[in-house]
């Protein structure tokens, strides 16, 4: 297998690249600098990482309630329960979002296989 037949085609990629990752990466290195001598504790930080606890919470919300795509075929107590899986594992491992994500995975993953 040659190196083209193995990337395919390279001008994808680049486009992907210039397009996907650069612009995201300037707001990164952006945030870094400007908010590198922001205190984590101060008030201006604490709105901005509830807000966008909120946000966060609130997508997710929507997505369980009306799911999009292949997630709709799924029953509402199979994704309520996954949700609940991976919330009381978030809370049994001293808040691991990393477990928490998993346990309701595979909690939806298992119900899935049982039902069919």
């Amino acid at each position: 297998m040659s190196a083209a037949q193995l990337i395919g085609d390279w001008h994808a990629l680049l486009v992907l690249f210039v397009a996907g990752v650069i612009p995201n990466q300037i707001w990164r290195m952006l945030g870094l600098w400007f908010g590198g001598g922001i205190d984590e504790g101060s008030e201006l930080l604490v709105w901005v990482r509830a807000v966008a606890t909120a946000i966060l919470a609130g997508v997710i919300a929507q997505i369980v309630v009306q799911p999009p795509g292949a997630l709709a075929s799924v029953p509402d107590g199979l994704r309520y329960g996954a949700v609940g899986a991976g919330l009381v594992m978030f809370l049994l491992t001293r808040r691991s979002i990393f477990a928490g994500v998993v346990a309701g995975e595979v909690f939806m993953l298992a119900g899935k296989w049982w039902l069919g």
